[in-house]
Order: C-alpha cells, then structure tokens, then sequence
C-alpha cells in the first residue's frame, strides 16, 4: 500500500463527498415521481459552470490522463491536438448545432435522426453507438483505471476494474444525469488541482527543484517532442512490442489541422450522446453556449495536465534520474518499459496529502467517464430501443427503471471486456482508432442532415451502413494510411454516395423532414462572441509557437 494514512483520509474524504452529493442532489420532493426527464436530462435545469464542468468531468478521464499522459511519453506534444482542436470544435458546435437540437426537443442523438429521417436510420445509429460505449469507451476506460490502481496501489487489475464499477455505479444510477453532472463540478475541482500538482512535482524533479528550470530543461532534452505538427519519418514510437513505428501514422501532419481531426472531434463534441445530453439539459440555449465556451478554455489549459507530466516522465526515464521509477514504468510481464504506465507512476513522487489529492483526481476523472457513459447508454437504449420497440406503452416510471437496469449490464460487459486491452502500449491511440470506425458516417449523417435539404433517409442509412465496412477494408487494404486520413477518405466517399443518392431519389426535391434554418438561429450573445475570440486567439498563438 503505497498511500500514507493522510493520503488516504483525503481519497475516502473525496469518495465519501461524491457519493454523499449524488444522492443528495438525486432526491426528490415529497410526492414528486421522478420521470424521464428527470433522470435523462437533469430536468433540463443545469446553468452554464454546471454545463461546462459536466462537460469536461465527462470528457477528461483515465483515456486523458493515463492514455494522453502516455501519448506525451511516446510523442510529445504533438498529442495536444486532440485538446486544442477540441476547443475550436466546441465553438463550432455551439453555434451551428446546438442551435438545432434544443429547438428540436430531442433527448438523444438517435432522437434527432429519428425526426430528420426514419426508424431505420435512428436504430442502425443507435445500436452503433451502444456497441461502441460499451466495448470501446467504458471498457478502455475501466482497463486504464484498473491500470492506474494496479501501479499506485498493487490492487489486481481485476479488483481494480470490479472495484470503479461499482463506485462509478453507486451514485449515478440511481440519480441519473442529475447526479452526474452535479457531482462533476466538483469532479473537476479535483480533477484541475491534483492534476496541476502532478505536474508541478514531475517538472520539480525534471528541475532539481526549480520548476522553471524544469520546463527549460524540457525542451532541451526532447527538443522533438515539442513539434505539433510531425512529418513523415520524424518520430518513432515504441508498439507496446518491443518494436517501433512512425508516429506520422497517429499524427498524421496538416491533417490534424485541416483533415480528419475534424471528423474526429465534430463527431465526438457534436454528435457524441454522452456529451451532447449535458448542453440538451442546460437552462436554455445561451446558458448551453456559455457552457462550451466554459469548455473550451479548460480544454486549452489540458495538456498542461495530461501531456506535459508524461514528457517529464520521458526525460526522468532518459537520464536516470530514479531507478525505482524505472522500474515502475516497466511492464511486469515484459520488462518493456511501457508509454501508459507514466502517469500512475508519476503520483508516487507525490508528497504526502498531494497524493491523495492526486489520486482523487485521477480517480474523478475516471468515474465521472463511467457514470457519463452509462447514463448517456442507458438514454440510448431507454428511448430509442426499449421504448419504440418493447415498452411502446411503458411509463415514465417504468422507463426509469429500464435506464437504470441497461446501466448495470453495461458495466457488467465492459467489465469482463476490459481486461482484454491489457497488450496495448497506448491505450489512448486505439480508443481513436476504433472510435473512428463510426465517426465518418456519423459525421456524415448530421453534417447533411442539418446543412443540406435534400439528404433523404436511404442515403443516410447508406452512410451509417457503410462507415464500418469501409473502414476496415482501407485498416488492412493500406495499413501504412495513417487512421485520421483514412477517416476523411471515408467520409469523403460517403458524403459522394450520399449525395448521388439523395439526387437521384429525390430528383432534386428537398426532403419532407429537412431541417428550416435560417441566420436568426445562429445568432450568439456578446459575452459567447468575446470567448469565442479569445479562445481562437489562444489556440491561433500555440500552434505558431509550436508548429
């Protein structure tokens, strides 16, 4: 056990809190039932700090903090893409489509589908996502979890995976998204504070004790991982084998400026169930605007957390600085030493009480991951399987109690799935891969659907049936095509499919269900404008600083 007793007081003190404050907030009035809108949406009453810090709680877990950290480790900053796109994304969200989903109505995702083209359209997506939270994101997310407990604290990958189930499970099932969003505001207090005193302390021993020293010596020992924008051949990164191979093929140059990081990160910021049901529950539209904004400068402030400890880790490995950390950062089967590791061994230079603060950070960010996941599974399957399809005259009540249900399997899966990851080197890679198998088509499928008239519903269920397919024939068809390129020739096929499609069946009619929009709905507050400025000034300003 490597948690001092204060370590552990201030880590059960932070469970206890969590747990305490979900049921709390979860309770309802005397003689108030609680409906599907209670539990799926919040009751559609969260303010624009709860909105954003949902957000970010949902968004930033072990896949952030143990898979980026990794990442950094492996390739350095260039990783931070991920982040920084991610805040300009969230502007473009925020104002071109959440615009249409609250006027819309919708609960979920499959919901809009559902009223911008048919049954079929809604299921087939809708079965696609449950498959993927379930067997790509609560899984990796339990495996990186467990990972971390099993290097802090020797707890047995299984445990460790058994043990953030049930945590994860405890306080949000029974309040749903009320309780998970509530509880994810002060989720990212711990998340930010014991996330900055990680790297504070891993650019302190990079320093001798002078953190400013610490972050000079950085760019002086890994010069090349301080590029953003990698080439062809630049970089080679260990395969979790004992081998090597270019980092081009995850990073893949411009594209992440100008290609397929776009798909990536619309389709998860923009069309993701569990991330988009924050901005739904928020008070009105401003307050969701407002929200992102909130959003998007912790999304900027990121990599500071997630990626910069796993570069110290790189140079504190290079020059011997700590055998024992060495050997923490060494695979106990192969002795490789292994990118995901990096993190969780950074917490144990952690001073007492820090530690623990830490390791409730990271453990926030994890459960707060798991009880979004299974909220946002259980909506899916709540409203758009079991009640179309098996409880068309289910009550409100009823529904709830499915939602609840479809949670406890959903962890159950991923739980007996997750252990499985264990032979990755960065646990963060294959979640974007895997996760890109489905973003061009529901990329495809939205973008047309809200921006093009015409798109009828064959042409729809054309892009969602064939975004897998594709996909795996161009994986082993060219295997040197980085992931992030091949999604954008995906989705560059089926938006030409889709549009011949669409031509040719509608004969240049729009669609019935098409969506009316006009500029009036496009219209922000000033307070949303000036953030918005500011946030692309920031991102505009690192790149150039980094390129």
């Amino acid at each position: 056990m490597l948690l001092e007793p204060l370590d552990l007081v201030v880590f059960i003190g932070y469970c206890l809190l969590i747990v305490g404050m979900g049921i709390f907030v979860s309770r309802e009035k005397k003689g108030h039932v609680k409906n599907s809108s209670d539990y799926f949406l919040a009751s559609k009453a969260l303010p624009w700090w709860a909105v954003g810090a949902s957000l970010i709680a949902s968004n930033i877990s072990a896949e952030q903090f143990i898979g980026m950290s990794g990442s950094g480790f492996a390739l350095g900053l260039a990783i931070s893409t991920y982040e920084w796109m991610a805040a300009a994304t969230l502007l473009v969200v925020a104002i071109f489509f959440l615009p249409v989903y609250i006027k819309k109505g919708i609960y979920t995702m499959p919901g809009f589908l559902l009223d911008r083209y048919d049954t079929r359209v809604r299921t087939t997506m809708a079965v696609f996502w449950l498959l993927l939270y379930v067997f790509v994101n609560l899984t990796s997310v339990l495996y990186l979890g467990a990972l971390s407990l099993n290097t802090i604290l020797d707890i047995p990958l299984t445990y460790g995976i058994i043990g953030l189930a049930l945590f994860a499970m405890i306080y949000s099932i029974y309040g749903g998204l009320k309780a998970v969003a509530w509880t994810d505001v002060v989720q990212v207090f711990f998340l930010i504070a014991g996330g900055l005193a990680t790297t504070y302390i891993a650019l302190q021993m990079v320093g001798e004790g002078d953190v400013w020293q610490g972050i000079s010596l950085l760019r002086q020992e890994v010069p090349n991982h301080f590029s953003m924008i990698l080439s062809k051949g630049e970089m080679m990164i260990p395969d979790g084998k004992g081998g090597e191979y270019d980092a081009y093929l995850d990073l893949p140059g411009l594209s992440v400026l100008v290609g397929g990081m776009w798909i990536v990160n619309l389709s998860y910021w923009g069309f993701n169930q569990y991330i988009t049901q924050r901005a739904l529950a928020a008070k009105s539209l401003d307050e969701a605007q407002k929200g992102m904004i909130f959003a998007g400068f912790l999304k900027i402030l990121m990599p500071l957390i997630v990626v910069i400890p796993g570069i110290a880790a790189l140079v504190i490995v290079n020059k011997g600085m700590d055998s024992s950390f060495l050997a923490s950062m060494q695979d106990p089967m192969t002795g490789l030493v292994k990118s995901d590791r990096a993190y969780p061994t950074l917490l144990q230079l952690l001073p007492v009480g820090l530690k623990g603060l830490a390791f409730a950070a990271l453990t926030a960010a994890i459960v707060s991951s798991l009880a979004s996941m299974a909220n946002s599974t259980s909506t899916i399957f709540t409203m758009d399987i079991y009640s179309k399809y098996f409880g068309k005259n289910a009550t409100e009540t009823q529904q709830v109690r499915v939602g609840r249900i479809t949670a406890i399997v959903a962890f159950i899966i991923a739980s007996f799935v997750a252990p499985a990851l264990g032979q990755l080197d960065q646990a963060f890679q294959f979640i974007q891969e895997y996760t890109g198998f489905i973003s061009p088509g529901v990329f495809a499928i939205f973008f047309f659907g809200v921006f093009w008239k015409k798109t009828t519903s064959n042409a729809a269920l054309v892009g969602a049936a064939l975004s897998i397919p594709l996909s795996v024939v161009l994986k082993f068809g060219l295997p040197d095509l980085p992931f992030i390129d091949r999604m954008g020739i995906v989705f560059l096929i089926l938006a030409v499919l889709m549009i011949s499609i669409s031509l040719i069946e509608g004969k240049g009619k729009d669609h019935p269900n098409s969506i009316d929009i006009n500029r009036d709905l496009f219209r922000t507050s000033t307070g949303f404008k000036v953030g918005a400025f500011l946030i692309s000034g920031i991102i505009a300003a690192l790149y150039i600083i980094f390129w």
